[in-house]
């Protein structure tokens, strides 16, 4: 897929992605990814639906200013994680477009439990029909490491 907006692009080719963008904002401006191994980029690529948003062409000279990517068995599941826009490119409407691609692909249109964790972008994601999942009747558990990344750095000091 790749779409163009205002001189902005929505590409799925894994290729255009720019793995240290993506490493440097989650690794120091994210409160969920803060010290991530660089290793780890390449392995959640791999095995995740990605959305590189670029200023310009990426089959050009890409300039990427934002991100996301959806864990998938492309069927039934999907987790949404790692969704950014770089500062200086926010306030433009690039995360509710980023979000409109998502929730539209194709790749993606049967999956009947789509989840996401979020601190602080509740808003945001109303708009494509994410509610709080509270009240899932007990349907819904899982298994939260926030301190993840920052155990494995301090145990390979």
């Amino acid at each position: 897929m790749l779409v163009e907006q205002n001189g902005y692009y929505i590409s799925t080719n894994k290729e255009f992605l720019n793995r240290k963008v993506i490493y440097n904002f989650l690794d120091k401006d994210s409160y969920w990814a803060n010290e991530i191994p660089f290793e780890y980029i390449e392995r959640f690529i791999k095995g995740s639906f990605c959305f590189g948003v670029y200023k310009g062409n990426p089959e050009i000279e890409p300039t990427q200013v934002g991100f996301a990517r959806v864990v998938s068995d492309g069927v039934t599941f999907a987790y949404l994680a790692d969704v950014f826009i770089l500062p200086e490119y926010r306030k433009q409407g690039l995360s509710k477009w980023l979000m409109e691609q998502i929730m539209s692909y194709e790749k993606l249109s049967t999956v009947r439990t789509f989840m996401l964790g979020t601190r602080d972008a509740h808003n945001l994601y109303r708009k494509y029909g994410f509610e709080v999942i509270d009240h899932s009747k007990n349907r819904f558990m899982a298994i939260l490491k926030d301190n993840l990344y920052q155990d494995i750095k301090n145990n390979r000091e």
